[in-house]
């Protein structure tokens, strides 16, 4: 509390009473009670987009990007396009696996990565935490979490 002498040389009390206060505190108890679900769908969100992301990372891995082309060539042919058949594991796009040679600029055929970026081994969980669910029989990568199911063709 705050004393303050006013020009008439009197003493006023000035603050916030007791009843100011619960006010205050059930005004931000109510907002924060509204605020906190709007940001965890903003947090589902964006965890989806990243893990969208990521999956066009590993298609563009796996199979290369087709828009570039340098001297009427394909320059990102991707894991398919430098090896000529889908990796058994998304871990064969980081590490060689012994079967596959390296590869030969003359012939263009062979092992030219790591294809994708390998921090920490990032690359094969999603958002959510979840390993990514690779089926090189039907061509797809899926990640699954509760609610949401995202899956991409290649």
């Amino acid at each position: 509390m705050f004393i303050i002498r006013n020009k008439f040389n009197r003493l006023d009390h000035v603050g916030f009473t007791l009843i100011e206060l619960v006010i205050i505190i059930v005004v931000l108890g109510i907002l924060a009670a509204v605020a906190i679900p709007k940001f965890s769908d903003i947090s589902d969100s964006s965890k989806v987009t990243a893990t969208k992301k990521e999956m066009q990372n590993l298609q563009r891995a796996i199979v290369g990007n087709p828009s570039i082309i340098a001297g009427g060539q394909y320059i990102d042919r991707g894991f398919e396009g430098d090896i000529g058949f889908l990796p058994q594991q998304l871990v064969d796009l980081v590490a060689k696996p012994d079967s596959i040679p390296t590869y030969n600029r003359l012939t263009r055929i062979g092992w030219n990565g790591p294809y994708i970026e390998s921090t920490d081994n990032s690359y094969l969980i999603d958002a959510w935490g979840n390993n990514y669910i690779y089926q090189r029989s039907s061509r797809t990568i899926t990640a699954i979490n509760g609610t949401d199911t995202l899956k991409i063709n290649f």
